[in-house]
């Protein structure tokens, strides 16, 4: 069944019944890929296509046969669940199409679009199953060799595991965890600007977090090595699955014990303390000129606003 809980980020919420009990029969899935009610939503180059619909853009999703003779050889079928009517969802990759906009049985039908801009302009639904084809297919993409021993990997279960054909050993698509923190102090928020940002751009603090530490051990670490702030507590707020190219980024406050601020040059080009009212300005769109934050589609958007609204 399809689990839904509350939650504010683009990406979650995801509105399958991901049916993981039927991933292992090849040939049951074989048998729903070629269903009239099927649904397959092809991806170029980890671009998903986009249709022109009546209202304005659509989710690719198509009726099986039209896409797949255009599909990458030996890439996998991802079954992507079942919808509540029972219908069969399936993402393929048609990377190895030369021009398939322009050429091919999907000529004129749509464009290829990057899922963070189609992302603010089709359903909340779409987007989540959008976000984890995206990780899957990606992930296939940079695992086609096995890690312990170099040899080829075949894909199975739906495209949830592949198999070396050679030692045997089994590989499972990977979720990278990554804290992502809204350091506070009274009515002030911390955000930086990190080297690669665009001009104007400050968010929250982020960074992954390593094996054998805890959410808030990574929160407290990155933000005293990126902007030497010591916090005396962690809240946390929600997640975020995060398809570039698999992350889960896991949202959290932390109250800082000090505004002192000492920059790491290599993780940050800025970093500074900003007050509620400015950021309800910059929010609305109407705060100082040349700073802005990221948009809604990232969690960091969503942390920011939460705390403003807090007071």
């Amino acid at each position: 069944m399809a689990f839904t809980f509350e939650n504010p980020n683009i990406f979650a919420n995801y509105p399958l019944d991901r049916a993981s009990h039927l991933r292992t029969d090849a040939i049951g899935l074989d048998r729903m890929a070629g269903d009239a009610n099927a649904f397959v939503i092809p991806f170029w180059k980890l671009k998903p296509l986009a249709l022109r619909g009546p209202h304005g853009k659509e989710a690719g999703f198509l009726a099986p046969g039209l896409a797949e003779a255009q599909q990458t050889p030996g890439s996998p079928r991802i079954f992507l669940g079942l919808d509540k009517k029972q219908r069969p969802y399936f993402a393929i990759d048609i990377s190895a199409a030369g021009d398939p906009e322009n050429k091919g049985p999907l000529a004129g039908m749509g464009a290829f679009e990057d899922l963070r801009v189609l992302a603010m302009q089709i359903p909340a639904d779409d987007v989540a199953i959008l976000g984890t084809a995206r990780s899957l297919l990606d992930w296939h993409e940079n695992h086609m060799f096995c890690a312990k021993c170099g040899q080829g990997t075949a894909a199975l279960d739906g495209g949830f595991r592949r198999v070396c054909g050679d030692c045997n050993t089994e590989h499972f698509p990977r979720v990278n965890p990554v804290s992502i923190m809204l350091a506070t102090s009274g009515d002030k928020c911390l955000v930086g600007r990190g080297k690669q940002f665009p001009p104007g751009m400050f968010s929250a603090l982020a960074g992954f977090i390593e094996p054998g530490e805890t959410i808030e051990e990574a929160v407290a670490r990155e933000l005293y090595e990126e902007a030497g702030v010591k916090v005396k507590s962690v809240t946390y707020y929600s997640c975020q699955p995060w398809p570039w190219p698999s992350q889960l980024m896991m949202g959290c406050f932390a109250e800082a014990e000090s505004e002192d601020i000492k920059v790491d040059e290599n993780e940050l080009a800025e970093a500074r303390w900003v007050d509620r009212a400015t950021m309800k300005a910059v929010i609305a769109g109407k705060g100082p000129e040349g700073f802005w934050i990221p948009p809604k589609l990232a969690i960091a958007h969503m942390l920011i606003k939460a705390w403003t609204e807090q007071g």
